[in-house]
C-alpha cells in the first residue's frame, strides 16, 4: 500500500447510502440523536448506531452526551466543506436522487451549509463582497481586506473573537446547486448568525431551508449589492 492519506477509506465510509443520509441530515448544523438519524437514513436504530460508530471511528462525527440523549453532530467545518463538494460534483454530474420540487426550490434559493448561507443567496453574498472589494485571493487564500474589515465591524459582528478561533475567518465553499463559491469559516457563520438576531431570516425547524422575511431580504439587498450582467 504506497504511503499518504488514506482517502478511500474515508470515501468508503461517506460512501454507503444510509451513512450518506445521516451526514446529509447534518448539514443542516443541529445535533440529532441515533433516533433521528436512523429515521433521516431510513434504517432500524441498531443499524443507525453501527453507522454511528463507524462515523465516529472515522473521525467524521463529534457525540455528545446531556442528560439521557447521545448527541451527533460533524466534526468539524472540514467534514461539511467535503460533503458540500461532492453535493455539487455528483449535481453537475447529473447523479440526483430525486425530481425537484417546492422544498427543492426554496432549498437552492437559500439553505444552511452547515453553519454559514447557502444557496442563490450565498452566491449572491460572496459575489457582492468580492464586487465591492471586501473579499479578495491572494495567493489562493480568500482574506478580508481593510475596508471589508471596516465593513464587518460596523455590521456589528466581533472581528476579533473570530480572529482568535480556530477555523478559517474566511473560506470558499463550493455550492452544490449553484456551482459557484458561497462563504464558509467563521465570518460565514458570524454572517448567518447576524442576519438571524437581526431577524432578517428564520430557518425551517425540519429542513435546511432558510426563509427571509421582505424586510430581511429587502436589507441585503440594500448591504449587498450587485450589478446584474
Amino acid at each position: 500500500m504506497k504511503e499518504g492519506p488514506d482517502i478511500a477509506y474515508i470515501a468508503s465510509l461517506i460512501g454507503d447510502p444510509a451513512r450518506a443520509n445521516i451526514l446529509t441530515a447534518l448539514m443542516s448544523g443541529k445535533a440529532l440523536t441515533a433516533s433521528e438519524l436512523a429515521q433521516e437514513a431510513g434504517v432500524t436504530l441498531q443499524t443507525a448506531s453501527s453507522h454511528l460508530s463507524k462515523l465516529d471511528a472515522g473521525g467524521l462525527l463529534r457525540p455528545r452526551k446531556q442528560g439521557r440523549h447521545k448527541y451527533f453532530s460533524l466534526a468539524s467545518d472540514d467534514v461539511a466543506h467535503v460533503l458540500e463538494g461532492l453535493m455539487g460534483l455528483a449535481a453537475g454530474a447529473g447523479h440526483v436522487r430525486k425530481r425537484t420540487g417546492p422544498k427543492d426550490a426554496r432549498l437552492r434559493k437559500a439553505r444552511v451549509c452547515y453553519n454559514h448561507l447557502a444557496g442563490d443567496m450565498g452566491t449572491h453574498m460572496f459575489d457582492s463582497l468580492v464586487s465591492q472589494g471586501y473579499l479578495r485571493l491572494e495567493a489562493d487564500d480568500l482574506v478580508l481586506s481593510e475596508t471589508g474589515t471596516q465593513f464587518v465591524l460596523d455590521f456589528g459582528i466581533d472581528l476579533d473573537a473570530l480572529t482568535q478561533a480556530r477555523a478559517p475567518l474566511c473560506r470558499e465553499c463550493l455550492d452544490w446547486s449553484e456551482r459557484r463559491s458561497h462563504l464558509g469559516g467563521s465570518l460565514g457563520r458570524a454572517f448567518l448568525t447576524r442576519f438571524e438576531n437581526m431577524s432578517w431570516i428564520k430557518r425551517d425547524k425540519e429542513t435546511r431551508v432558510i426563509s427571509f422575511t421582505r424586510t430581511g431580504q429587502q436589507a441585503f439587498h440594500t448591504m449587498f449589492p450587485l450589478e446584474e450582467m
